[in-house]
């Protein structure tokens, strides 16, 4: 048995990709019965969060005022080397580099879900770039072995932080299949009708409202193009996720549309609406600029929907060859593909059948296996993963 300490206040009140990255690894690990002993650290308020795993794991309580990221930052820096002494931790994981120590009791696994603050430009502010850039790609070089989500993300630290790849995992994200999967037609026409007022079809892309890095502005542009060229289809466009960096412009864009009325925003969705909102969706689009991974392409895949993606950072590692392929800085890509997603039904029957079969490949369970092994070769009693296995 290994005895792990894993750091969790990075959950964003359970509204974060981190957070899905946490909650499908406990998941994961529980139900694989995982040798292993799990303290979870976490901020107060957030244990509820975590009730389903009480019992299978300890909790440790952190106080409400490390909330703020500077005080966390701190936190994980000065306090939790101590507690990991005090608690006997054989292995500390950080999943997310932004919260990696310096110096522990024991050696320290992080995980890497992206390197946006080196790749995309004006993603964050001046001082979490330049923590971004300098101060994590010091912490990078001193922990002990480093997943990450995706092999372009490996590439991605290997490249900015000048990192050795054979200290660095990559672990493919899970989605949970018991949730998201195909839906009855019958049950998602009622649910949306009745939770969302669905009256005609509608496009979705489902990200928080970061600008310019999420890219809403061209699929608005683009949106207007495409309904401007089909004046007899009355598609409305959802965008669902909550509030970020520069949601302001997003919104502003969005307001001064001709087709403002046809733009809605559904805020942070529930992920009991998830697997509705994807299958009733005409397609699924995706046109970001930048992701470690990318979860929402893969999911509505596993619900029935066709979907259109942008190939940026990981995407077209993770979406392979099952949706259609759009250049994120040409809208007029974006157009086409709504085009043929909307005029020709043998094709958008065809992206379901590879979509649904693509996604059947993404396993907590299978992650969390890689995970163990990735514990092991962190404490030196173990190989990494196994190089040979080329799904990741």
């Amino acid at each position: 048995m290994i005895r792990i300490g894993l750091s969790t206040s990075v959950v964003q009140g359970g509204r974060s990709g981190v957070a899905t990255y946490i909650f499908g690894i406990l998941d994961g690990l529980r139900q694989i019965g995982a040798p292993i002993e799990l303290t979870i650290m976490g901020l107060e308020n957030d244990l509820p969060l975590f009730q389903s795993w009480m019992g299978w794991a300890k909790w440790l309580p952190v106080a409400e005022r490390f909330r703020p990221a500077i005080r966390n930052v701190a936190w994980h820096q000065f306090i939790l080397p101590g507690l990991a002494r005090r608690e006997g931790f054989d292995l500390v994981h950080i999943p997310s580099y932004r919260r990696m120590v310096a110096s522990l009791p024991c050696p320290q696994l992080a995980t890497i879900h992206d390197c946006a603050a080196f790749a995309v430009a004006g993603k964050y502010d001046l001082a979490r770039m330049i923590y971004g850039r300098v101060v994590v790609k010091w912490l990078a070089r001193q922990v002990t072995r480093i997943t990450t989500v995706s092999g372009a993300t490996a590439d991605d630290v290997v490249n900015y932080f000048q990192l050795p790849r054979e200290r660095i995992d990559v672990i493919w994200n899970g989605i949970d299949h018991g949730r998201l999967k195909p839906q009855d037609k019958t049950l998602v026409d009622e649910g949306l009708r009745t939770r969302f007022q669905r009256k005609t079809p509608y496009f979705i892309y489902l990200a928080r409202l970061e600008h310019p890095g999420k890219n809403h502005v061209r699929l608005i542009e683009a949106f207007e193009t495409w309904a401007k060229q089909n004046p007899a289809l009355k598609h409305e466009l959802w965008l669902g996720g909550a509030d970020w960096h520069g949601v302001e412009v997003i919104r502003a864009r969005a307001q001064s549309s001709p087709l403002r009325t046809r733009i809605r925003f559904l805020g942070f969705v529930d992920s009991d609406d998830l697997p509705m909102l994807y299958a009733g969706a005409e397609a699924m689009i995706y046109p970001s600029l930048f992701e470690g991974f990318g979860l929402p392409p893969v999911e509505a895949m596993a619900c029935g929907s066709p979907v259109i993606s942008s190939g940026c950072g990981s995407l077209e590692e993770v979406t392979g060859n099952a949706c259609l392929r759009i250049d994120p800085l040409q809208p007029e890509t974006i157009v086409t593909a709504m085009n043929q997603i909307a005029t020709d039904p043998s094709l958008r029957a065809d992206l379901i059948q590879r979509g649904l079969a693509h996604a059947a490949q993404f396993s907590w369970e299978r992650a969390a296996e890689k995970l163990m092994k990735s514990y092991w070769a962190t404490l030196g009693k173990g190989d990494s993963l196994e190089r040979k296995d080329k799904r990741i």
